[in-house]
């Protein structure tokens, strides 16, 4: 399942924070922070789609994340090798490496971590 980017915006601060009642949230958010009422909306959506949940602390909720950040942009990129390049990774490394103007050095700092990563296999 697929978060908007309001709700991804809101699990960013959610996974920083690990722990957080609503004022927290509200208070990671930048300026201009969005309304209560908006956040509270937010809040319910991501819970209802299994990315978050709370316990009840006195009369308020302490929202904590149930979906690791790792693991759902792992998802993400995955989805976007399958639809967007027919599933081939080396398609999406090519357009990749191609269209975000890397510098030598960044580029040679790609090559690093993919050699380590054939040496592990």
């Amino acid at each position: 399942m697929q978060l908007s980017k309001s709700e991804e915006e809101l699990m960013n601060i959610v996974w920083k924070l690990k722990k957080a009642f609503m004022k927290d949230i509200l208070e990671a958010y930048p300026e201009p922070k969005p309304a209560t009422t908006t956040v509270a909306t937010l809040l319910k959506r991501i819970a209802d789609k299994g990315f978050i949940a709370y316990n009840n602390v006195g009369r308020s909720r302490e929202y904590y994340p149930l979906v690791m950040k790792k693991d759902y942009f792992s998802k993400q990129v995955n989805g976007l090798i399958k639809n967007f390049f027919n599933d081939s990774a080396s398609q999406f490394a090519s357009f990749f490496t191609q269209e975000t103007n890397l510098s030598k050095s960044e580029l040679e700092e790609l090559k690093k971590l993919i050699d380590n990563e054939i040496k592990k296999k």
